[in-house]
């Protein structure tokens, strides 16, 4: 595809990182407007989406490092080079929901009312992201003869040249495109908070497990083979987020 969408002298500007830009900025704009509609102070969820963001685009950056750490002990300096394409969501998942949970808790602010704030914003800044990933050829699929087959050929992409790959990367999009119409429908039902981040997490690990059988690129394996790391992880992803929502429905029950 255009890993780099414009190039004057050694000025580059990476597609990857643009589209991670626009869904954050789209992400911000929507939490910061539903902020409001709810009560609360639009300015505390720009803190809040700051310190998250640090923290997911470093420990996301981490664990994709750790799977290509080869590539990257001979150029270290590669290593701060994300917009250019390289995060794994998962790796970035755990550590920006701790920090996320206690800046929220620390700020005294509702904690699962924050996070039905943000889960909606999150879906669309993921979908907008992942087109990104496709520009870049990082989370690139198998080789297949689909229709629909990409092929990438620009050198610069991490994508494998010359073959005809699934788009997984388009696959997610519209995935998380479908979620985040999902949630805004939800939005307008939820019985209790936490209610739409717990069904984001379910729904998302659900629909990122089957896509994985189509990942062509290396994120480990467990089970002889049989899965990936990341499926692993979605797997534990879902059996937590059906026991929180059952907890926080019957908690909302009991206050009632």
């Amino acid at each position: 595809m255009h890993p780099v969408l414009l190039a004057i002298g050694k000025f580059r500007i990476y597609t990857y990182g643009l589209m991670i830009a626009i869904g954050l900025i789209v992400g911000v704009i929507l939490a910061r407007r539903q902020a409001a509609r709810e009560g609360i102070d639009p300015d505390r969820i720009v803190d809040i989406t700051f310190y998250v963001l640090v923290v997911a685009l470093i420990g996301s950056r981490l664990l994709f490092v750790a799977f290509y750490l080869e590539d990257y002990l001979n150029q270290p300096l590669r290593i701060l080079k994300f917009w250019e394409g390289g995060l794994v969501f998962y790796g970035g998942l755990l550590p920006a929901v701790a920090v996320g949970l206690w800046y929220i808790r620390r700020i005294g602010l509702h904690l699962w009312q924050v996070a039905d704030i943000f889960a909606p914003p999150i879906a669309i800044g993921h979908a907008i992201g992942r087109l990104g990933c496709f520009f870049a050829g990082c989370c690139y699929g198998k080789p297949c003869s689909l229709p629909w087959a990409v092929t990438f050929t620009d050198p610069r992409s991490l994508a494998p040249l010359g073959i005809p790959l699934h788009p997984t990367q388009l696959y997610s999009s519209l995935s998380l495109f479908f979620l985040f119409g999902l949630l805004i429908f939800l939005r307008r039902r939820k019985t209790f908070h936490g209610e739409l981040l717990w069904s984001y997490a379910l729904v998302y690990s659900i629909m990122r497990f089957f896509i994985e059988f189509l990942r062509g690129d290396y994120r480990g394996t467990i089970l002889a083979g049989l899965l990936s790391t990341t499926q692993a992880v979605g797997i534990v992803f879902a059996g937590i987020s059906v026991g929180m929502l059952l907890y926080l429905r019957k908690k909302a029950a009991d206050d009632v």
